[in-house]
């Protein structure tokens, strides 16, 4: 399943990303994983996320980002969720993009059986339509 959390710059999307993590860990029989952009929100969760930041991995584009995140699943099949946070500055602000890019998610998603919760910068008008689907209330 992929989920959206959408919104203008500190509108709290972060913050919510936060609490549907920790709250995934407290029910997840596997393994949480929370990506960010460079590690800086260590102190927000407990031992059992795995934090990533993804410019420690050197990942430009959502090509390289999408890589990333299905060699991630190949190697631990027991990653249950995983939590995006600034996924427009990973991966970078072409719209069409973006749309393949939570496209590829969606079909990793129901083959591996993983959740994907994705933070983007902007409101539900300046998304494709494509992905206007997977927005979360």
């Amino acid at each position: 399943m992929i989920s959206l959390i959408l919104g203008n710059k500190g509108s709290g999307k972060t913050k919510r990303l936060i609490d549907k993590c920790n709250g995934a860990v407290a029910k997840s029989k596997g393994n949480v994983v929370f990506i960010e952009k460079n590690g800086s929100l260590s102190y927000n969760f407990g031992y059992q996320v795995r934090l990533v930041g993804a410019d420690e991995y050197g990942i430009k584009g959502f090509d390289a980002f999408y890589g990333f995140i299905s060699g991630m699943c190949a190697g631990n099949y027991d990653i249950t969720n995983i939590f995006i946070d600034s996924t427009l500055k990973i991966g970078g602000g072409d719209m069409q993009q973006l749309s393949n890019f939570i496209s590829k998610l969606e079909a990793l998603s129901n083959k591996v059986d993983v959740d994907i919760v994705l933070t983007i910068s902007a409101d539900k008008d300046s998304i494709p339509e494509s992905i206007s689907k997977f927005v979360a209330d």
